[in-house]
């Protein structure tokens, strides 16, 4: 059962085991860790690359993940059959590895706009969100009446955008599906694209304007 493609995945050099990348079977030869399997190992579980003696630690992605309960064998299946908790000093420090950041000398630019709350936009549109599905029609009439020319005098407005949907009336208002419609209308409206937006309800939908 030599085979050249890597039957199992190393986390990291200094591990204890690797990881089955499908079931193995005993006999079967590792080549990149020069080991044998012994027995059967499940895939995604873990393979021991050295003998471990009983009590020793047992290390993957470089940390301890537990303590051999018995001998493990180089090869063998290693699982809650044969490993075990146990106390040891732990080492949390963290960013040890971190390196400043290098900025360059000239930052990239664009032309965009900048809105009166510090957000940048790189489209300067107006929008027309509709409360219920009812009043989509009326919300993409309003942008539709701004398609042919009415625009031309505003020369740094690019355009007038309908966002309609198909939802908002006989809904539950404190639903989660309310809720989801109501961040989402919200999203669009807060989006610095946006120069303005105007809101077109119905009046009885359950997403009210208000």
């Amino acid at each position: 059962m030599l085979t050249r493609a890597s039957l199992t995945i190393r986390l990291h050099p200094n591990d204890d085991v690797v990881i089955a990348r499908q079931q193995l079977v005993g006999g079967t030869t590792l080549i990149d860790e020069k080991v044998s399997v012994v027995g059967l190992v499940p895939p995604g579980h873990k393979v021991a690359v050295r003998a471990i003696r009983a009590g020793e630690p047992v290390k993957r992605y470089n940390q301890v993940i537990g303590f051999a309960s018995r001998d493990i064998a180089a090869g063998e299946h290693i699982h809650l059959h044969n490993l075990a908790m146990g106390s040891f000093d732990r080492d949390y420090a963290f960013g040890t590895d971190v390196k400043p950041t290098r900025f360059v000398e000239s930052p990239a630019q664009f032309q965009g706009i900048v809105r009166a709350d510090g957000r940048v936009a790189t489209r300067n549109y107006l929008g027309i969100l509709s409360t219920v599905n009812c009043s989509a029609t009326v919300a993409r009439g309003i942008a539709d009446a701004f398609s042919h020319g009415a625009l031309a005098s505003f020369a740094n407005v690019d355009g007038v955008v309908a966002l309609t949907h198909g939802s908002g009336c006989g809904m539950d208002s404190n639903g989660e599906s309310m809720q989801v419609l109501r961040r989402t209308l919200a999203g669009y409206a807060r989006h610095p694209n946006f120069a303005g937006v105007l809101v077109v309800g119905l009046g009885c939908e359950s997403n009210q304007i208000s």
